[in-house]
């Protein structure tokens, strides 16, 4: 009897984390991740990173005859870009039969949020996709992947994001 066919006593994983920027390619970890959190009941944490513009950057672009904005309003449309993104994402688990989905829009590195909130959480199993992880790039940029995999506070699955490409 395949292993998908025997009744489990207890769930595998309880609460899952999953990073998404709300991409094709990333589309393809978050199903998978909604796939197990659906099968496995588990309560699904859908993260979202985003980088707020610095008084610094915006400083340096004035400098060089830039126009000049509200740095208030543009951090604040980031951030709201950062969660509609989760609450799409909320929205895709829910109608997938995922009973319990929480959403993180996090500023800073997508990597470092990921581990974050697994840590935060509890987590049980964090789910990414594996784009970036191709050639000279893995090893001198790193990729979140390649990070998360190293920080990582539970299990972790990287999905073959590659068909969607």
């Amino acid at each position: 009897m395949p292993l998908r066919d025997k009744v489990r006593p207890m769930p595998i994983f309880d609460v899952i984390v999953v990073g998404t920027d709300g991409s094709e390619t990333a589309g393809a970890a978050l199903s998978k991740a909604i796939e197990i959190a659906s099968e496995e009941g588990a309560t699904l944490h859908v993260v979202h990173a985003h980088r707020l513009v610095s008084s610094g950057q915006l400083g340096g672009a004035a400098a060089v005859g830039a126009p000049t904005f509200d740095l208030n309003d543009v951090n604040q449309g980031i951030e709201n870009q950062s969660k509609v993104i989760c609450a799409r994402a909320a929205e895709q688990a829910t109608a997938a039969g995922v009973k319990n989905v929480e959403t993180h829009a996090c500023p800073g590195d997508p990597a470092d949020a990921l581990v974050d909130v697994a840590a935060q959480v509890d987590a049980d199993l964090i789910v990414v996709g594996n784009r970036g992880m191709a050639g000279v790039k893995r090893f001198v940029l790193g990729s979140v992947p390649n990070k998360v995999s190293h920080h990582s506070p539970c299990s972790l699955l990287i999905v073959d994001t590659r068909l969607t490409e």
